[in-house]
């Protein structure tokens, strides 16, 4: 039996069969890479551009980037003539919870909240108010002295049904004129 010969090419055609395919597939195979090459330095240029009209440089954006990030605060001593009574510092510091019972702090004349707690003793209320209790900040070393605080906590336990007396006052306190 004898074969036909055949030609090199077939069966290894390809896709590019006239010379307008092969303009095309040319101009395509260029005009596709720097077209996205084109695009992609476009995106990565854009993002270090300022937006029109920003004052970024300005005197006021810069003194507002180097001001201080502390301050001092002078109070004047002539202001606080003696301690502060139980209501003064209630008002001034416990009431922004207690007046409202939020996080959970017994409100003021509540009896029922404020029960179990006096049943824990004068002592253990104030220690609690200086040292801070479940969501409740310490209050020790604030704008309040320990004693000032200690009135407070006898101002509010007897608003809720205690009868805690008041403190005596320190020693210092005492003596000052």
């Amino acid at each position: 039996m004898s074969q036909a010969p055949q030609s090199q090419d077939s069966g290894h055609e390809g896709p590019i069969k006239t010379p307008q395919q092969l303009i095309v597939a040319v101009v395509l195979a260029f005009v596709v890479p720097v077209a996205i090459i084109a695009l992609l330095v476009s995106y990565v240029s854009a993002g270090g551009r300022g937006s029109s009209g920003s004052d970024a440089l300005s005197a006021q954006a810069t003194s507002e980037r180097i001001m201080p990030v502390g301050t001092v605060e002078i109070k004047s001593a002539s202001a606080n003539t003696g301690p502060r009574s139980g209501e003064d510092v209630f008002k001034a510091q416990c009431s922004t919870c207690h007046a409202a019972g939020a996080l959970g702090a017994p409100k003021f004349g509540d009896a029922g909240a404020w029960g179990p707690r006096i049943a824990t003793g004068f002592a253990a209320l104030v220690n609690s108010a200086l040292k801070g209790k479940n969501a409740m900040p310490a209050q020790g070393g604030g704008d309040f002295s320990d004693y000032e605080v200690a009135r407070a906590v006898v101002y509010m336990a007897n608003a809720g049904g205690a009868k805690f007396a008041e403190p005596a006052a320190p020693a210092a306190a005492a003596s000052a004129p």
